[in-house]
């Protein structure tokens, strides 16, 4: 008899960095992120039943996502914040006190999105920009669990209290980080507690899964995983395939391009690996295997596929990516706030869904 799943949590997307579309490709003056679009996607993935929404981070597109952050705490009453911080943006100190004070504003419902980024303006190589990155989760989870700290590290020296404004667990909220290269997946195994993933063929999430599990039982921890990837779904498969060709009917390969180049990742390792799936995927419509189109791709540096179909073909692909370890989806399609209300009727009741616990 096979073990029953585990409930997932499924979280939808608002676009707070300039990425919502009716064309990918096509600027929209309506879907432009501002405080009152970004409000309304994260109200509807509220009002459909989300587990939680991710509020993304970029230096050079958007809106300020912490300041985002504590003006939505005064307005959702059930849904979860995933707050996504730019660690080379912060001194986690301040951090610290910024994160504590939101989930407080949220009644305990803040988790927290680890961006390993550089300093507005400088350039610091991989290896030691992540192990900054492993100091800074640290230092944010010691003051976090209420601890003092006495730090001598790499990059910050610190003998400090904890902030006087307590989470209202009292612990560190739950930090999801991402990253393929090694640098970055040896980050996530040493302070993580959910690695997230991009799009990736079915056996791909399985090797990936398998070689965190090691990574961070080498350092006696255990992850979480979590996927990230857009979603088509329509009444019938056919709908939903001319609904995806539709997104991309009016982008051409410059533009495209030109997209893809802006992004602050576009030269990493796991934007490296969103491209190899799409040449894979180029004989066969932009398919890379049952279900996940990599055509997305074209007009985004980062998660570039989306699982299109039916209900029934989009459930059963999460299912089964839940059937390899993944308990956290973050979802998302365009126009973000219309796809969503798609999702939530035709596929969110059908999962087995909760928020992710610690």
């Amino acid at each position: 008899m096979t073990a029953a799943l585990p409930p997932c949590e499924v979280s939808w997307f608002s676009a707070l960095c300039d990425d919502d579309y009716e064309f990918l490709g096509v600027p929209d003056a309506r879907l432009a992120s501002s405080f009152e679009h970004c409000r309304d996607i994260v109200l509807q993935a509220e009002s459909g039943g989300f587990d939680n929404v991710l509020l993304p981070s970029g230096y050079a597109l958007g809106i300020d996502t912490t300041a985002f952050a504590a003006g939505m705490a005064a307005l959702v009453t059930r849904i979860r914040l995933l707050m996504a911080v730019r660690i080379g943006e912060s001194w986690p100190p301040q951090l610290a006190r910024q994160i504590a004070t939101i989930d407080r504003m949220l009644g305990g419902r803040l988790t927290v999105n680890i961006i390993s980024s550089d300093l507005p303006g400088q350039t610091l190589e991989s290896a030691p920009r992540y192990r900054r990155t492993v100091e800074a989760m640290h230092i944010l989870r010691t003051l976090l669990n209420g601890e003092p700290l006495r730090h001598d590290g790499e990059f910050w020296q610190l003998d400090v209290a904890p902030p006087r404004v307590t989470t209202v667990s009292g612990r560190c909220p739950s930090f999801y980080f991402g990253g393929l290269s090694p640098a970055a997946r040896d980050a996530a195994a040493a302070g993580a507690d959910v690695y997230l993933m991009w799009p990736d063929t079915m056996a791909g999430v399985r090797g990936i899964v398998a070689d965190l599990r090691a990574r961070a039982a080498a350092r006696g921890r255990t992850l979480k995983f979590g996927y990230r990837v857009h979603v088509v779904v329509r009444e019938t498969e056919a709908k939903a395939r001319r609904a995806a060709e539709r997104l991309v009917s009016k982008l051409d390969a410059d533009t495209g391009a030109a997209i893809r180049a802006k992004s602050l990742d576009s030269q990493s390792a796991g934007v490296a690996r969103q491209a190899e799936l799409r040449e894979q995927a180029a004989r066969q419509d932009g398919y890379v295997e049952d279900n996940l189109w990599t055509g997305i791709g074209r007009a985004r540096s980062g998660c570039g596929a989306a699982i299109v179909g039916d209900p029934d073909q989009v459930l059963a692909k999460l299912n089964a990516y839940r059937a390899e370890g993944i308990e956290a989806f973050i979802l998302s399609g365009y126009p973000h706030a219309a796809e969503a209300d798609l999702f939530a009727r035709h596929v969110l009741p059908h999962l087995d869904h909760a928020p992710l616990q610690p």
